[in-house]
């Protein structure tokens, strides 16, 4: 999947130029919203939110130009900019949907929730464990709801092995088996995705958040407690495995500086263990592939998803009248994705009980990121809070 540029750079958010706003939309009773972000993850924010009854997309914010024309187009947008802050500052929005590089999580989000508004972000969270703990902190002090695009735990597969761990069919899970694998999957060796500075990481902060909360949810939210981890990026380095040679965005060194491959063991509150790879690139068979496989004394199960396969991706494993079977249940769907988390998020904030919701899960998610940086930088396990 081709991916667009975002267009922000961390250090010219405050030197962006004044907003370009047309007249106000009428008032029509929905919660308004704005996308700060005009690349892939922003459109699909986008759509979402356009689709829902109960919100109206009213602004749009991004550095790039002829995106911000041809997007306040297709979603009929009152109102355009090119600093994030003026959404921010504009009174009339309730909600800041944050789909920019991952280092502009925070600022955003603390100056949004500070401003009363709520705040649904992309993944991940921030790029530290203590930038999440400042915005986790923000939506508690603000009583404001700060909720992260975790979709694939939407996914029908992953929704049916939590109700099978929930009903106790597998018996206790001791050990888990978490993959993400690409072939040739750096989404652009010159792009921000490849900038320390604006990313944070590599392929463990890209799709290490989806697989450990899918994870966590299918398990019922044990608390990992350490992790011991290793990292490389060796390939690329050495120039092999983009997906998207040709991006490049200003504020990107275009040197790839962070990993392509992150592997490693966790250690849960329970007992329990997982080993988790990531790779966004390798010269292997896998392309695209992502792997949960659950081992439980009773029973085990794996769910395999080549490719973003949507049909028969869960077998079930056991022992039956002292033979072995295998099982392959129905999955016919992915779910809704970003639209369910949407749907989800705004139900809270329509429900009023805003602090509930204040992205705590999400902070142990990215304490867990965090702690595989670093564990893979100082060469020794590390416990996480």
């Amino acid at each position: 999947m081709k991916r667009d540029i975002y267009g922000f750079s961390y250090s010219e958010v405050m030197n962006m130029s004044e907003a370009n706003t047309s007249p106000d939309q009428a008032d029509t009773g929905k919660f308004r919203v704005g996308v700060v972000g005009l690349g892939y993850a922003g459109s699909t924010h986008m759509k979402a939110f356009s689709k829902h009854p109960k919100t109206v997309l009213v602004a749009i914010a991004g550095k790039e130009a002829d995106r911000l024309v041809s997007l306040s187009a297709e979603f009929n947008v009152a109102t355009t900019a090119s600093d994030w802050q003026d959404l921010v500052a504009d009174p009339t929005i309730d909600i800041i949907s944050i789909a920019t590089p991952n280092a502009l999580h925070h600022p955003i989000a603390v100056a949004a929730l500070k401003a009363g508004k709520h705040v649904f972000c992309e993944k991940p969270l921030s790029i530290t464990a203590e930038q999440a703990q400042e915005m986790v902190a923000a939506a508690s002090a603000n009583n404001r709801i700060l909720e992260v695009a975790f979709n694939y735990r939407r996914r029908q597969d992953i929704g049916m092995a939590h109700d099978l761990v929930a009903s106790g069919k597998l018996g206790r899970v001791y050990h888990s088996r978490v993959s993400w694998k690409r072939r040739a999957g750096i989404p652009g060796l010159k792009s921000w995705f490849t900038s320390a500075d604006l990313a944070g990481g590599g392929a463990a902060i890209d799709l290490g958040p989806h697989i450990v909360d899918s994870l966590l949810y299918m398990l019922g939210e044990p608390k990992v407690v350490a992790v011991s981890a290793v990292m490389h990026g060796e390939l690329g380095r050495a120039g092999y495995g983009a997906m998207d040679s040709a991006m490049q965005m200003q504020g990107s060194t275009g040197l790839f500086e962070v990993e392509d491959l992150c592997s490693a063991l966790l250690r849960l509150a329970d007992g329990s263990s997982v080993a988790l790879e990531i790779t966004w690139a390798s010269h292997a068979v896998d392309d695209e592939d992502i792997s949960f496989e659950l081992l439980g004394v009773d029973s085990g199960l794996r769910i395999f998803i080549p490719r973003y396969a949507t049909e028969d991706t869960i077998t079930l494993f056991g022992d039956e009248n002292g033979e072995h079977y295998s099982r392959r249940p129905k999955i016919t769907s992915t779910g809704e994705g970003h639209l369910a988390v949407l749907n989800e998020f705004i139900e809270h904030v329509d429900s009023g009980n805003f602090g509930l919701y204040t992205g705590e899960y999400a902070l142990h998610r990215t304490n867990i990121i965090d702690g595989l940086y670093r564990s893979a930088k100082s060469g020794k396990e590390v416990t996480i809070s």
